[in-house]
């Protein structure tokens, strides 16, 4: 909601571009996050007969979510049709088979974030699990970023542009050694019995530089391929208006974060819960 707040407010364009052509995968995440909090909240109310449907729909609503943001991020690199400050598509452009590749990718490089967090919260059982589990999902989400990778350029003539003309190429090179670098450490690492953070941290930094590959790919444009941030941004003086808001609730949400992770900070073992 904040996020939907601020784009309308810094970049209307954008905002009102966005929101029509992914009307669709934009409602269905909404959907699925719905799911989640629902079911989370639920389950622990719910007779234990009960409590299967819930974990169903928990599975479902992230599944939902997750697969939704992807065909978002796929929507970017594919660019909107925009005529006379308007999306001039249709309400089904999203629906390609990139775009749909991407909802798949974005799911597996999510269940790596799953996996990881679990070694790092579990022990035991659990935990053996999650680290064998890690390295096939790892593999699945290299063969996914390889895919996007090679899909990316040779569909859209921009991106090449961006990524293999010099001195760009020398500038953006460092993203991918870094990808594998990172693959291959969170492989050794999830073998290890003596690592539990650090599988977790470094797919942080695997998905950051995921999502830096698509900042690179699309950059200065909010609205690919022509929209630029500077031509969808709102006038100054609502930029003005919005930035002390924007200065006091940013450090709120990150000091809520931080402090969210510190209280639930160590192992959870089976005897304990949500309540």
């Amino acid at each position: 909601m904040l996020g939907g707040a601020g784009l309308f407010g810094a970049f209307p364009l954008a905002y009102a571009v966005i929101t029509d052509a992914l009307v669709i995968p934009l409602t269905a995440m909404l959907i699925g996050l719905i799911f989640r909090g629902v079911a989370f909240e639920f389950r622990f109310k719910a007779v234990p007969s009960h409590r299967i449907f819930w974990d169903y729909a928990f599975a479902g609503g992230s599944l939902l979510a997750t697969f939704s943001q992807g065909i978002v991020v796929g929507a970017f690199i594919n660019g909107f049709a925009v005529a006379d400050r308007r999306f001039a598509g249709s309400t089904l452009d999203w629906l390609t088979p990139f775009n749909l590749f991407c909802g798949l990718g974005l799911v597996v490089a999510y269940l790596l974030l799953g996996t990881t967090w679990l070694i790092m919260k579990s022990e035991g059982a659990l935990q053996q699990r999650m680290r064998e589990l890690t390295r096939k999902v790892l593999l699945a989400l290299m063969v996914v970023i390889a895919v996007v990778s090679v899909w990316t350029p040779l569909g859209w003539r921009y991106v090449a542009e961006r990524w293999f003309t010099l001195p760009n190429f020398f500038w953006f090179v460092p993203v991918p050694i870094l990808v594998l670098a990172l693959s291959l450490w969170i492989w050794r690492l999830s073998a290890r019995p003596a690592s539990h953070a650090r599988p977790f941290i470094l797919t942080l930094g695997l998905i950051f530089l995921g999502f830096s590959g698509l900042g690179i790919s699309v950059w200065p444009n909010i609205i690919p391929p022509h929209i630029s941030l500077w031509d969808a941004a709102a006038p100054p003086s609502s930029q003005v208006f919005m930035l002390p808001g924007a200065l006091l609730i940013i450090p709120v949400i990150l000091m809520y974060t931080a402090w969210s992770y510190y209280v639930f900070r160590g192992k959870v073992s089976g005897s304990e819960g949500y309540h």
